[in-house]
């Protein structure tokens, strides 16, 4: 099975001793969004995991425990988002500078094919333009071209309490017709998440965050698997577990769909235990526990040639 580590929260800044407490420890327990009486226990073991795909905005505190993750034999990439904000809408995050340092050590120590550079969500106002884009993009391109093989874009939506209007589709397709350019002179492959603006002819195509292909090659095997019917319908990604938790990011990003209040994840935050089989607080005696079925999503009837 893939693992989103995680959608919901960012583990590698915030939550890296405990991941590793988990990997060691060979499972996670995830509580139900939902309901915190209904909680997953998840067997993590190169036996049952074919890939972990971490999302971030700094992978710095990660960075350690990169070598011990190899040994253990787990596969996994990195989809790392830089931005171009300033600290009205990014408080707590490094500087777009630091963040782009800290994205060619990762790459130049894991390989440009396992970390992804995301530039999303793109928000467009009258602070930040459409020229303010077009000119970090390019700046950005500059520095990180050579370090990726591919940049992955989406422009914001509304939804759970986001404060920021959606871009009209003459706005998307005005910007994106700058961005592709510019990609294609840094010959940097640029993608959608699931957007349903077509921008092929922009030379952006849909793409996937957690990718097949990527997978497979990472894995080095091919995956029987579907796409996540838990995601958008545009979005493209192929199905994963996520075991991260809601509300537990303490980055106070302006945008962030998956924290409701700062204060809140900061709360939650502070009730962390890296000795934890979950990973806020502990567990209240109440709760249902159900193994979670996992396997490896290999498809055994794939030739070794296939990879050849």
């Amino acid at each position: 099975m893939i693992i989103s580590a995680s959608r919901r929260t960012d583990i590698p800044a915030l939550y890296p001793e405990w991941f590793m407490n988990r990997l060691v420890g060979g499972e996670v327990l995830v509580p139900n969004p939902y309901n915190r009486k209904k909680v997953s226990r998840i067997e993590l073991s190169p036996e049952t995991v074919d890939c972990f795909v971490f999302w971030t905005k700094n992978p710095e505190p990660m960075l350690p425990y990169l070598k011990m993750i190899d040994l253990l034999g787990f596969p996994y990439y990195f989809e790392m988002t830089i931005t171009d904000y300033g600290k009205d809408l990014e408080p707590n995050l490094p500087t777009m500078e630091e963040s782009m340092a800290t994205f060619l050590l990762l790459s130049e120590r894991i390989g440009r094919d396992r970390v992804d550079w995301r530039f999303d969500p793109i928000i467009l106002n009258d602070v930040y333009t459409l020229q303010y884009h077009t000119e970090k993009f390019e700046m950005m391109c500059e520095w990180l071209h050579k370090y990726t093989e591919r940049c992955i874009i989406s422009f914001v939506d509304q939804y759970r309490g986001c404060p920021f209007v959606e871009p009209e589709q003459e706005e998307i397709v005005r910007l994106a017709e700058k961005l592709g350019a510019i990609a294609k002179t840094y010959n940097l492959p640029i993608y959608t998440c699931a957007e349903a603006v077509d921008l092929i002819p922009y030379g952006i195509y849909p793409g996937a965050c957690i990718d097949r292909e990527k997978v497979e090659r990472i894995a080095g095997y091919s995956l029987d698997v579907k796409k996540d019917k838990g995601q958008r319908k545009v979005c493209k990604c192929v199905e994963s577990i996520d075991i991260g938790m809601y509300d537990t990011c303490i980055h106070g990003c302006g945008y962030c769909y998956a924290t409701g209040s700062l204060d809140s994840a900061v709360k939650r935050h502070s009730m962390h235990d890296p000795q934890s089989p979950i990973m806020i607080g502990h567990l209240h005696g109440d709760e249902t526990i159900v193994d979670r079925k996992m396997h490896l999503q290999r498809d055994n009837q794939m030739s070794l040639f296939d990879f050849m």
